[in-house]
């Protein structure tokens, strides 16, 4: 049986088995040290690092085909969960010698009483892979820097603490969810995990089973399919101690408050949930004074963000906020356009993408359809549809509001506060003249975006791949009201009380980027739907990760350059 048609079905009594085996890997990983914790951690990322299967059975699942599309699967897979090992690893040594997980960063205050964690770039390898990259974790306002170095390290500092067995729901659409969620179980909860994957990921389960043999083998994860009526004997099952899942609000209310989803009483579930359940994420676009190649790269770059991955990500832009009054925007759109029209056709792999997509076609008879891809225009007579509904493909819906400048920008968050559905994550384009002429209150107007991610001028969903980072909701959500979920993952300092993160990237690439002011020496990223060399740069990223040197960098940048 090969890694792209393996699909057994998990029986009853084979999860009961591996629940009794996880009961017995809580207790030890309970007694297990810190030093030989991280000796596991390593030899995983060993073995991560040797699953060459991994790219190639995602690539097949979701019917890649061959060429730079295939560097999604590399950077949202293998190169993903080999840093988030990496960095967690890096926080349990410090731990080991007595140091806060937090210790050696640098801190700021940030606006509204809170403290920003500074996580990248943390050393030289990540000035130079990702320069003129910063990003932040903001706590909660309130919490000190001292706090929160204090209190850095969550479950990893309760030797002793038995987190029990918990179930993750993988999601299927990104290949490194699912075990970087078991991770963040581990790690912050004390808590060992039996994961069961999406159906659409069924094809996995070998290369899986080769990166995580080291946590098999300890019996600190398991890993089945199945469908529904698996997913419905796992969280209801006895031995289950929490529930994580990534996935869509509906099946979280099924899950909690039973087939009906009927809030009226009391949870039919009786264990606690955490989740990343997404939502509709806006792309802000600040008016400003763009040349023909700044609107042609952020074109590009909104197109990435509603269409990579098929337009599969939970992360995913979906509704483009333009200013009525920005000359320039009728020029943005057209290019958009043609973004999109230059497009490889693409087969929405994702089940139920058709019926969605025919959804958004009805609610808006006049959309447009390029190569495949909707793009849909909203106004104040048009269906609101696409605020309030995840389409989870390729349909880019943009609409403008009255403004200019930090007025515009402060419509266009509490637009995307009060109107649109979830907090997962948002971004915003701004040029850095723009930025700069609002001064600290641009910032300020940031902090009132009550999002888990914020991307300025760089997708959110970059800060997936960025472990230091947390990954979730912005908190406040309940079971009753959901929204984009409650409880974060990655978070590699293991910070608590956090509240969100925050990724700044250049306007422009390099060498556009030196010549309007930015110190930015990044081309075109490989996440980048149009980036010629992408499988090239997230294979060698990939290589990097596993085993990082110096010697490694010139291929990677010789290959991002090609972009």
């Amino acid at each position: 049986m090969t890694t792209t048609d393996r699909a057994d079905v998990a029986t009853e009594a084979q999860v009961d088995t591996a629940v009794d085996d996880l009961t017995r890997g809580a207790r030890r990983w309970a007694v297990m040290g810190t030093a030989e914790r991280i000796t596991l951690l390593k030899r995983t990322h060993r073995a991560v690092a040797a699953a060459d299967d991994w790219a190639a059975a995602a690539i097949a699942a979701k019917n890649i085909p061959a060429g730079p599309l295939e560097g999604e699967e590399w950077m949202s897979g293998p190169y993903a969960t080999l840093t988030g090992i990496a960095a967690v690893t890096d926080s349990l040594k410090k731990i080991a010698v007595g140091k806060s997980p937090a210790s050696g960063l640098k801190t700021r205050p940030a606006p509204g009483d809170r403290t920003a964690f500074a996580m990248l770039p943390t050393d030289l390898f990540e000035f130079n892979l990702f320069n003129g990259f910063t990003a932040e974790v903001w706590l909660k306002p309130g919490v000190t820097a001292a706090e929160a170095r204090r209190t850095a390290g969550l479950g990893a500092l309760r030797l002793g603490d038995n987190g029990g067995v918990g179930l993750v729901l993988g999601a299927g659409n990104v290949s490194a969810i699912g075990p970087l969620d078991v991770l963040y179980e581990l790690i912050a909860h004390n808590r060992v995990s039996i994961l069961k994957l999406n159906p659409t990921f069924a094809g996995l389960t070998t290369a899986y089973e080769t990166a995580f043999k080291p946590l098999i083998d300890a019996d600190l994860l398991r890993i089945v399919n199945g469908g529904p009526d698996v997913g419905r004997y796992l969280t209801r099952h006895p031995g289950i101690d929490h529930i994580h899942i990534t996935g869509s609000s509906n099946t979280h209310d099924a899950i909690v408050w039973g087939p009906d989803s009927d809030k009226s009483g009391k949870p039919t579930l009786d264990k606690p949930i955490t989740s990343e359940l997404g939502g509709v994420s806006p792309i802000i676009v600040v008016p400003g004074n763009w040349d023909d190649e700044d609107l042609r790269y952020q074109a590009e770059h909104v197109a990435t963000q509603r269409f990579h991955n098929c337009g599969h990500n939970c992360i995913g832009g979906q509704v483009l906020i333009l200013s009525e009054a920005w000359p320039q925007k009728d020029a943005f759109l057209a290019e958009i356009r043609r973004v999109v029209a230059g497009l490889p056709d693409r087969t929405s792999w994702y089940p139920g993408t058709e019926a969605k997509t025919a959804a958004a076609q009805a609610s808006y008879p006049d959309a447009e359809v390029v190569t495949g891809r909707t793009l849909v225009r909203l106004d104040a007579n048009s269906s609101q549809d696409a605020l309030t509904t995840e389409y989870f493909g390729p349909v880019l819906a943009h609409t403008e509001l009255p403004g200019t400048g930090l007025d515009f920008l402060r419509a266009a968050i509490t637009f995307s506060n009060d109107k649109l559905d979830g907090t997962l994550g948002a971004s915003m384009v701004i040029a850095p003249a723009d930025r700069t002429a609002m001064g600290s209150a641009f910032e300020e107007a940031v902090a009132d975006l009550r999002y888990g991610t914020i991307g300025i001028n760089v997708w959110s969903a970059v800060g997936f791949l960025m472990p230091a980072l947390s990954w979730g909701a912005y908190p406040g959500n309940t079971l009753r009201e959901v929204g984009s979920g409650i409880g974060i993952v990655h978070n590699a300092h293991l910070l608590d009380k956090v509240e969100r993160s925050i990724v700044n990237g250049p306007f422009r690439p390099f060498p556009r980027s030196i010549a309007g002011g930015e110190i930015a020496l990044s081309p075109k990223p490989a996440w980048f739907v149009t980036a010629r060399s992408a499988k090239g740069v997230a294979e060698r990223l990939t290589r990097f990760a596993a085993h990082p040197s110096w010697a490694a960098l010139p291929g990677i940048f010789n290959q991002a350059f090609r972009a």
